[in-house]
């Protein structure tokens, strides 16, 4: 059995198909790699931490107060800074009260005291 097709001349046809193929292979090719640049670039720009949240997050310049009151003797239980605003909860002998402080002026906004049911 031999092969008479290996050393044949390629026809015009076949000479258009095989170049219609190939440019359709680095077509696919190319637009596979523009794909994955485009995932990479994603991963690195998610991977960075760039925040692109429309509120942006509290900053220090939101926070000018330098003290807060509450009464002597009393135990901070916790403090928390959110937006714009500190809110202190004390404990003061038996009674618990919690303090919203403006974070700028440090002006007490309200106390609410913490009552059992």
């Amino acid at each position: 059995m031999s092969d008479t097709n290996s050393d044949a001349p390629l026809t015009p046809e076949a000479r258009a198909l095989i170049a219609r193929a190939r440019r359709s292979f680095l077509f696919s090719i190319g637009l596979l790699l523009l794909g994955l640049l485009a995932v990479g670039g994603v991963i690195v720009y998610k991977s960075t931490g760039v925040s692109t949240s429309a509120t942006p997050a509290a900053s220090g310049a939101d926070y000018a107060l330098a003290a807060v009151k509450v009464p002597a003797g009393a135990e901070v239980v916790s403090a928390v800074a959110a937006d714009g605003r500190l809110t202190v909860t004390f404990r003061n002998g038996s009674t618990t009260s919690i303090r919203i402080f403006d974070g700028r002026t440090g002006e007490m906004i309200r106390e609410v005291p913490v009552t059992s049911e």
